[in-house]
């Protein structure tokens, strides 16, 4: 039988430090940082925030997000329904938005983000 369950909290903290440190190391980061990122978001239930490296797509103001293994992570679901805000670190600042995620008939999850207007430069 093969386990279903969530991945084990000490595995995916290892993990996604890695990946966070891959993003952010002088030979590999300007190679993965378009398509890697770090999400922020308040859970629904907790009122924590939370953060978590993510493979990602953008067109303009629009971010695609396909979550892998969705049966095993419970993030995702933050933002069913309506959706709920969201954090992106991009071109290296944070920018806010609005992520809704969808479930196919395959079970795969997408979270679309839709990015608020960025800051003016003048701070306006």
């Amino acid at each position: 039988m093969r386990y279903k369950g969530p991945l084990p909290k000490r595995l995916t903290g290892r993990f996604n430090a890695w990946m966070v440190g891959l993003r952010s190391s002088p030979r590999w980061g300007r190679r993965v940082s378009g398509r890697l990122t770090v999400v922020t978001y308040t859970g629904r239930r907790s009122g924590r925030s939370f953060s978590t490296p993510v493979a990602y797509q953008r067109a303009a103001d629009v971010v695609t997000i396909a979550v892998a293994m969705p049966e095993r992570k419970l993030w995702w679901r933050n933002f069913t329904g309506e959706g709920w805000p969201i954090a992106l670190d991009l071109d290296g600042s944070d920018r806010t938005g609005h992520g809704v995620a969808r479930v196919d008939e395959k079970g795969r999850v997408t979270i679309t983000v839709r990015l608020d207007e960025p800051p003016a430069a003048n701070g306006r």
